[in-house]
This record gives structure tokens, sequence and C-alpha cells, in this order.
């Protein structure tokens, strides 16, 4: 099979022509198959695609039209209205983000106490001062003095998450610099839940590039330079 390992981006198929060679066509839309309703995907264009596979396949066929270069994956699940940001919003969104990301770690590192593999080494070093802070904060009162020298300490627990979340996303290539595609994952997956998260990426893009440096990430979490 000529197209075994042969690879084409999302949206794509491989196809072998009358010689034997192959090369990548567009996926059919009415071909993909079925999908439960879970798995539904909303697209940029406000319409509901019954998979990824329908959505890029879509996108695919309007390659080189406006409207192709418009279609993006927007938000897992079907197309429902999402409620506009507002500025209180998404001046509070980097905190409650900051802490879900630090929350994640925590859990990773937990899982990792029983069954090792989800963080490096050196990644569960960073982690477990977090952990142990995180528990000790947790337990009671404290008085006032040690809850400021905690918040002052505690903002530097909210840096590792931030670069550890960068580094996560920044893959395809490791350049520094986060792609739309490069952000989609986490974007999509919380747009149902997190209303402000587009708006927040958008307003993460200082100089309007389309790209997000680490620099300009961490600014926006509130990390200072």
């Amino acid at each position: 099979d000529p197209c075994r390992n042969f690879h084409c981006k999302r949206g794509k198929v491989c196809h072998a022509d009358k010689q034997g060679k192959p090369h990548c066509i567009c996926q059919d839309p009415a071909a993909c198959p079925p999908t439960k309703d879970y798995e539904h995907v909303c697209g940029t264009d406000n319409k509901t695609y019954d998979g990824t596979c329908q959505l890029f396949g879509t996108k695919c066929q309007l390659e080189g039209t406006k409207m192709g270069r418009q279609l993006h994956l927007d938000y897992m699940g079907s197309c429902k209205y999402i409620p506009p940001c507002t500025d209180y919003e998404v001046d509070q969104f980097p905190l409650r983000m900051r802490d879900w990301l630090k929350n994640i770690l925590i859990q990773y590192y937990e899982r990792d106490l029983n069954t090792s593999g989800i963080l490096t080494e050196k990644q569960r070093n960073k982690v477990k001062k977090i952990y142990q802070n995180d528990k000790r904060l947790a337990a009671g009162d404290h008085p006032v003095e040690l809850l400021l020298h905690d918040f002052e300490k505690n903002y530097h627990m909210y840096v590792y998450p931030v670069h550890w979340q960068f580094h996560q996303l920044d893959q395809h290539p490791v350049d520094r610099l986060l792609t739309h595609s490069e952000l989609a994952p986490l974007r999509a997956s919380l747009v149902p839940m997190e209303h402000c998260i587009t708006r927040f990426f958008q307003e993460c893009d200082g100089d309007q590039d389309k790209l997000i440096a680490l620099q300009e990430w961490c600014h926006c979490f509130g990390i200072k330079e």
C-alpha cells in the first residue's frame, strides 16, 4: 500500500494515482466516519460539524478562499450562545487561569506519587515545592503576617505553571512562539466553560502579529519581567 507510511495534514487523506504514487487530496466531509453527539465541534463560522474530520475536510475544500482561511476549530461541542466577556471578567481571568494551571500540576504530581510517568524528574522537583506549600496553606487559619509573606512567595509559585503551559503548547515547531493552531487544543476545550478565553488570547497578542511570544504570554498572566 503506497499510502501506508505517507502522512497528510489534517483535512487531507492519501490517495494513490494510476502510477501508484501517493499524494494528498482533500477529505470528503460526507465520507467522514459517523460520530457521537459529544464529538461534535463548533467552527469559527458558528456552524456545528459532526467532528473534526468534517470540519477540516470542509476547510481543505475551501483552500485558497477567504472563507477557508477564516475557518478554524472554535471549540469542542455543538455551537451555542457564548456570552460576551466583560472588562471586569477579563481582568480577573489571568488569576483564575494561573490558579487552574497550578492545580493541574498539583494533580499530576499526586498521580505521579503512585505511578510515575506524567511529569519528568525535573518537573516533579519544581512542583514538589508548590504542592507542599499549597497543602500547608490549606491546613487552616494563619496570621496576617504569614499570609502576606506567602503572597510574595506564592507569586513565584505561579511562574512555573505559566511557563510549563507555554512549553506544553509550543510544539509545532518549538520556537518560543504560539500560533493559532498551537493554542487551539487548550482554547477549544475551555471556551464552553470559560467564555473569556478567546478575548484573553486575542489581547495577549500585544503586537497583533497573530503569534504569542513567551514574553507576551507571561505579561498576560501578570508575571513580572
